[in-house]
């Protein structure tokens, strides 16, 4: 029997600045990637979103991304395995579920076997029962499957996919699907 969890990024707000609606996406969600303050949020805003989803009954997971608020993550960052392996493990912190990557970390992780190798060191490292949410077929699942770690493939219906099963550039056209019967039809399928 199949299971979907209902999965969405929050805490992405930071200091004064507020994004998202998170208060109105925890009813409608099973789990949660909470941004873990390289890529976006603060450490009230964390445990802000903690608590509402927990007062909820959702699962958190963390969202570790590269250390750009600026950019808000989406930047690819020319880095070593060991410095993502460090970047990961700051930012993981409290009981969770699963850790997924964040932005530029995550896809360059579907492409890139040595830097997802990292990411799944620092994970088992830090936790070895969290599950490694991980693009369907991509780098990052071989990676934690390799190491033993629990893996769910994950799969977008807001996203544009390219021929490789690789995400499409939100810079490029057809990245976001916007259309709620064709996200629909495509959940279905998935």
């Amino acid at each position: 029997m199949y299971t979907v969890d209902l999965n969405s990024d929050l805490g992405e707000s930071f200091g004064r600045y507020t994004i998202g609606n998170d208060d109105k996406i925890i009813p409608l969600i099973s789990s949660a990637n909470v941004a873990c303050g390289y890529h976006a949020a603060d450490p009230v805003v964390m445990g802000k979103t903690i608590a509402m989803a927990k007062e909820a009954g959702i699962r958190v997971g963390a969202h570790p991304g590269f250390p750009d608020l600026m950019g808000f993550g989406r930047r690819n960052m020319n880095v070593t395995p060991a410095e993502a392996k460090a970047y990961v493990l700051y930012q993981l912190g409290v009981k969770m579920q699963h850790v997924k990557p964040h932005g530029a970390l995550y896809n360059m992780a579907a492409k890139d076997y040595a830097l997802s190798t990292a990411i799944c060191e620092a994970i088992k490292e830090f936790d070895s029962n969290l599950i490694v949410l991980a693009l369907s077929g991509g780098q990052l699942a071989k990676a934690a499957q390799d190491m033993g770690l629990r893996t769910a493939m994950e799969v977008f219906a807001d996203r544009g996919y390219e021929e490789d099963g690789t995400l499409v550039d939100r810079r490029k056209e057809g990245a976001m699907i916007t259309d709620e019967n064709e996200a629909i039809a495509r959940v279905i399928r998935m």
